[in-house]
């Protein structure tokens, strides 16, 4: 029994080698350069967004706070995992502890599942805009915006806790080399060597929970506003409906059809390649591109910025 014990404590995976977005070297160089510039164009956008949004009261409104929320948590999100993958760009692949492995995979669990609630929250807020304008003020008044803000970052908590101690809790006996860019679920999966039926289950019904059971949310409010607009008497007021939907709705559709092809199934992926493609779509795109698609498109915002430059 003694030495079983003491060839499971030498054989117990302590770190991980993570291979990074490529291994050919003079891609690797190009990426680097191209994905640090991503970065910092992400963190000044979304830093932008805030600022903008709590110096000018005439954007102290539901959609605007919380898209304030998104963008906070688009800065948290892209620092959790872009920061590995540039890593892996500049020395290649290299190691990193199991703690801080399973320190990224909490924070990154946390952000997804909150973005995951902030979407859906950010559809109901659209849905009462234009099916019931009259009351609301009444259904999205402040305290209302907080406890969904808050409901959605609690509930990304609590999910990552569930997650992240069922995956720590495995037995990693080797090999240990992850063909990802950041620690994620299922290449963890794939290195365990012990049986992870339990932890499957809790992945899949965590994904159903937070990743289907938001999306039916904001599809339900999609529907509801669809039928709205078509009972509109004017193509003018359709237009304008539509018009402060879509945005949104092309947001909806590109983060949760990456994720929920990753993370909506409970048996392991085998195709890492085609894991690591869309975990750059909605890790580092989505994060870049929401700015632009919600609030820099956005006269409301336009203005704002302009009285910021001191621009006529």
């Amino acid at each position: 029994m003694e030495p079983s014990l003491e060839l499971a404590n030498v054989t117990r995976v302590q770190q991980f080698i993570l291979l990074g977005l490529s291994s050919r070297l003079g891609v690797r160089d190009v990426l680097f350069a191209v994905f640090l510039a991503l970065y910092l164009l992400t963190l000044l956008e979304n830093t932008l967004i805030v600022f903008l949004i709590c110096s000018h009261s005439e954007l102290h409104k539901p959609m605007y706070f919380f898209l304030g929320n998104l963008s906070c948590l688009e800065m948290c999100y892209v620092s959790v995992t872009m920061p590995t993958l540039l890593l892996g760009l500049w020395v290649g692949p290299y190691h990193l502890s199991f703690m801080a492995c399973m320190t990224q995979l909490f924070f990154f669990i946390v952000l997804m599942g909150t973005e995951c609630t902030l979407l859906a929250s950010m559809a109901y807020d659209r849905y009462v805009a234009i099916c019931h304008p009259l009351h609301y003020p009444l259904l999205m008044r402040p305290q209302v915006c907080v406890g969904l803000a808050l409901t959605s970052w609690l509930g990304g908590l609590v999910v990552s806790v569930a997650k992240t101690s069922c995956i720590a809790s495995l037995s990693y006996c080797g090999p240990n080399v992850l063909n990802q860019f950041f620690c994620d679920v299922s290449p963890l999966l794939n290195l365990s060597c012990t049986h992870v039926a339990l932890t499957e289950l809790v992945d899949f019904i965590s994904a159903i929970v937070i990743f289907c059971g938001t999306l039916l949310v904001a599809l339900a409010s999609y529907v509801a506003i669809g039928r709205a607009v078509l009972r509109m008497p004017s193509a003018a007021a359709r237009r304008k409906a539509l018009s402060t939907c879509a945005s949104h709705l092309v947001v909806v559709g590109i983060f949760y059809s990456a994720a929920l092809f990753i993370y909506c199934r409970p048996s392991r992926i085998k195709s890492m390649d085609l894991n690591k493609v869309l975990s750059v779509i909605y890790t580092v795109a989505t994060p870049l591109c929401n700015p632009v698609i919600y609030c820099l498109r956005n006269r409301e915002v336009q203005a704002a910025f302009r009285r910021s430059l001191h621009w006529p």
